[in-house]
């Protein structure tokens, strides 16, 4: 049966590794309809700062499969990542990553290396919601959501058990950010014991990302947060020999679109020397999604042939490995020759049954919109305020003298993050720069640290408090950027405390 198929050519080396890739699909019999879409730097320049014009969207509604090369997306300018758009608007949260060696035949120093990035794919700092607060300072907002993390391990975990692999690691930084990276991997940590026969073990991203550099044979499939799985996919594919021989799969519930992970590589466009290994890869990954595994086999194979034979683009050629260096329109060729044929020494592509079988989005089966957790009660106790203060730190604290509310007291004053009052050492007063400021306001009466498990809210404190503080603060010419609510949920603090609080 055809299946139709949106195509978006994309920029830069896309429009020729596309063609390379179609090529190959149809001189191998795969049953694809396509449907053509523009996109990318063109679409920009029209004014659409998404890079994606609204009829794009109908056609994916209609086909819901999408084979993408990369695109460019012009720097600064309120111009939107068409990648992240897609991604989020198209509900594709997990972005799933193979990548493994192709010892002997191109140089590695990791010949045992087979890993897989399932890497979340709609949170964090990637929401690209970016602030200027003051003259010196911007803000990026990392959100993440106990429901996206609910989803991406789970997914890893299926995965995992769908493909035969042994181990899940979890990459986090939830020894700094343990609010966000913490609830990621808490979540990991609740999930991994629903599959006793995987097993599991959690990496700091730092160390994590050293060892995958030196030792990738020691991971099997990895899961981890939106930047840190771009990262680290990145880091991994060009162990492998080249980032331009990893493909990838954006899966959803209802949409699903597979690229390369590499850029547009607008600098080596239109001179035939570009690899278009990774978007094969890609167009792969999408024939099994897509059911046609016979094409998908044969199309695997005759690429991992042609990488056999040494005949090879130029960033993965290597006088020791490879006994042809050839362009994209050749490479082409020597795969679509090799159609049929078979690797002697790389492993083959085998889908099973459980490979075959999509695997089933979280929210529809394990999910927490089947099996919500009890809702936390929330209260309000207090808000941080954000100034942006060009004067003296003591003027500050002489201009907070003068003021007073009945419902609200100063606890604490940060920047960065670091504690400037009340200082538990008097003779180590921190460095301060003028510029953002944060005032912690608490209810009065409400005791207890942030860090503590019990906060006694004697008096309740509603949002017309904040607002007469608001008041009082502008009526003395504070300069205030923002305010975040400080909330208890179940009687926890759901904020951090000051660094030397």
């Amino acid at each position: 049966m055809t299946k139709q198929i949106t195509v978006a050519y994309g920029d830069g080396i896309g429009p020729e590794i596309m063609e390379s890739t179609l090529q190959i699909l149809r001189e191998a019999g795969a049953k694809i309809e396509l449907n053509i879409i523009e996109v990318g730097k063109d679409i920009y320049e029209k004014g659409f700062t998404s890079g994606l014009m609204p009829s794009a969207f109908e056609n994916l509604n209609s086909t819901r499969v999408l084979l993408k090369a990369p695109i460019t997306t012009p720097q600064g300018g309120g111009y939107k990542s068409l990648n992240v758009t897609l991604r989020k608007k198209l509900g594709l949260f997990a972005n799933v990553r193979p990548i493994s060696s192709f010892h002997p035949f191109i140089a590695t120093k990791h010949p045992k290396m087979d890993v897989v990035i399932v890497r979340e794919n709609e949170e964090d700092l990637y929401a690209g919601i970016e602030y200027r607060q003051t003259d010196q300072t911007y803000e990026c907002l990392k959100l993440v959501t106990r429901e996206g993390c609910e989803k991406i391990v789970r997914y890893a975990f299926e995965y995992a058990v769908a493909n035969n692999r042994k181990k899940v690691s979890c990459f986090s930084k939830d020894n700094i950010m343990k609010m966000t990276d913490g609830t990621f991997h808490k979540v990991f940590d609740e999930i991994a014991k629903e599959y006793p026969q995987i097993q599991n073990d959690h990496y700091i991203i730092d160390i994590g990302t050293a060892r995958l550099a030196a030792k990738p044979e020691i991971f099997d499939v990895i899961v981890t947060m939106n930047l840190y799985g771009d990262i680290i996919s990145d880091v991994v594919a060009e162990t492998s020999g080249s980032v331009g021989l990893a493909g990838s799969a954006n899966i959803g519930k209802d949409y699903a679109m597979f690229e390369a992970i590499h850029g547009s590589a607008p600098d080596i466009a239109d001179q035939d020397i570009a690899n278009p290994t990774g978007l094969i890869h890609a167009a792969i990954m999408m024939l099994v999604h897509i059911g046609q595994n016979d094409v998908a086999v044969k199309i695997r194979n005759a690429l991992y042939k042609t990488i056999e034979d040494g005949i090879h683009t130029g960033d993965i050629y290597n006088s020791a490995t490879s006994k042809r260096k050839v362009g994209t329109k050749e490479f082409t060729a020597a795969v679509i020759a090799n159609l049929g044929q078979k690797p002697k020494t790389l492993p083959e592509l085998v889908v099973s049954e459980k490979t075959q079988k999509p695997i089933e989005a979280p929210s529809t089966k394990h999910g927490s919109t089947d099996s919500p957790q009890a809702q936390a009660q929330k209260s309000l106790i207090g808000f941080d305020l954000f100034l942006d203060w060009q004067k003296e730190f003591a003027d500050l604290l002489n201009a907070l003298k003068e003021m007073e509310s009945e419902k609200l007291e100063i606890k604490m004053i940060s920047a960065k993050g670091l504690l400037l009052w009340p200082l538990l050492d008097q003779h180590m007063m921190p460095n301060y720069s003028k510029g953002l400021t944060v005032l912690r306001f608490i209810g009065k009466g409400i005791t207890g640290k942030s860090s503590g498990e019990i906060i006694d809210a004697s008096r309740k404190i509603l949002q017309s408090d904040l607002i007469e503080m608001l008041t009082i603060l502008n009526e003395k010419k504070f300069d205030f950027v923002k305010y975040e609510g400080l909330y208890l949920f179940d009687g926890k603090p759901g904020y951090t405390s000051g660094q030397g609080e």
